[in-house]
């Protein structure tokens, strides 16, 4: 596993974290990543799925933060059917995930690349968070090889692959990686599941960009940056999201 994980990055990272946000504040943004996910599965359930409405899958698109803006491309692109059905069979079909993966990245082609596995990594991660994972251009952008997750793992494990199905795996075992680390990282108490993986990944990236901001933007920029808590729930699609604390 050493081989897997920097563990001096993986600590540093979360040290930076405790000195720019409070404990409470990580957790309450796993919380709000519960809530999407409660509002993705009831609105993308097998059986109600079928039945989804334009509007209602509007609503679905404005919870992912690759798709939040990007409604009417969305619907220019692809129709609502067409996406029902991918949508369908990337959630339920009896394939291996990633096959599913692949089918999915294949049927739209139209779209940007990001854009595809952004989405099809949140449908299956928010619709099942127990049995899958996140794959966000921000945890890792294999176009130029960016991202949380090559800042946390070790050298040695390569992301890369020839099919973006096999990206999506490997993306998988890096995560499952560091999530087996929450305790001796020290992030375990935001979540015990894969959320709270989820949250430390973001802010593993927001400092990760506050330094390349830093060096590369202006004083003037840099001064309206959004703090870690606000940049998190941004990237995480929760910004807008109302805490289930004040709730």
């Amino acid at each position: 596993m050493s081989q897997v994980i920097d563990m001096y990055a993986c600590q540093e990272f979360m040290k930076e974290t405790l000195g720019r946000i409070q404990k409470e504040d990580l957790v309450e943004i796993a919380g709000l990543l519960e809530q999407k996910s409660e509002f993705l599965k009831e609105n993308l359930h097998q059986v109600e799925l079928p039945t989804l409405t334009k509007d209602e899958l509007t609503e679905v698109f404005k919870q992912i933060f690759v798709t939040n803006r990007k409604t009417k491309l969305m619907f220019e692109t692809y129709s609502l059917e067409d996406y029902k059905k991918s949508f369908y069979a990337l959630l339920y079909d009896e394939k291996p995930v990633q096959d599913r993966f692949q089918n999915f990245m294949d049927a739209h082609k139209k779209l940007d690349t990001y854009l595809r596995y952004d989405l099809a990594g949140e449908l299956l991660h928010y619709n099942n968070p127990d049995k899958y994972w996140l794959w966000n251009r921000w945890i890792w952008d294999p176009e130029i090889n960016t991202g949380a997750l090559p800042l946390v793992v070790s050298e040695d494990f390569n992301l890369s692959a020839a099919t973006y199905s096999e990206m999506y795996m490997n993306v998988g075992k890096a995560i499952t990686f560091v999530h087996s680390m929450a305790e001796s990282v020290e992030f375990q108490f935001i979540n015990r599941s894969l959320f709270g993986t989820d949250v430390y990944l973001s802010c593993v990236y927001v400092i990760y960009a506050y330094t390349v901001f830093k060096v590369k933007m202006t004083d003037e920029f840099n001064k309206v940056m959004p703090p870690l808590a606000e940049f998190s729930k941004r990237i995480l699609g929760v910004h807008k999201r109302k805490s289930p604390v004040a709730a």
